[in-house]
């Protein structure tokens, strides 16, 4: 029985494109807010999105590799390297969510900074954080997926 989302597969190359996809969006839509580098959970962010981006791209490339060459990843090497990657990358992810998210809040909803400054570009701030999560999301969901093919082999 194969698992969805296993290394190799059509729904592994969707899961990790997925993950690519929305962590590069949350890059871009945060790298065009003016401002955003004041601002230390956003810069994190960035980066952790950036790793994520890096990581799922690879994965991806390989996972189509696999599959033109109908070659199997399901060895406990690989996929172990892929649980400590994707667990790595996923907390980090979730970190970097939290914070932005934290932040966007405190801008919005606490300190009012988005009502009383109209050049604060929060739309932006959320729309990089609601990628950042869904990015995350996949990259969990992944995470788990590599796990349980590590503890099922």
């Amino acid at each position: 029985m194969e698992l969805s989302g296993s290394p190799g597969t059509w729904s592994g190359l969707s899961l990790r494109l997925g993950q690519f996809l929305f962590a590069a969006a949350s890059v871009c839509v945060m790298s065009s807010a003016i401002g955003f580098a004041n601002y230390t959970a956003f810069c994190y962010l960035i980066a952790s999105m950036g790793l994520q981006a890096l990581w799922s791209l690879g994965l991806a490339c390989l996972d189509g590799y696999a599959l033109r060459m109908k070659k199997e990843l399901n060895s406990a090497v690989l996929v172990s390297l892929f649980v400590v990657g994707d667990w790595v990358t996923s907390i980090l992810s979730f970190a970097a969510s939290c914070s932005a998210g934290g932040v966007v809040v405190l801008f919005d909803k606490d300190a009012y900074f988005c009502s009383r400054d109209p050049h604060l570009p929060c739309g932006t701030f959320e729309l990089a954080t609601a990628f950042a999560f869904l990015s995350w999301a996949l990259s969990a969901t992944s995470a788990l997926v590599m796990f349980w093919l590590l503890a099922s082999s």
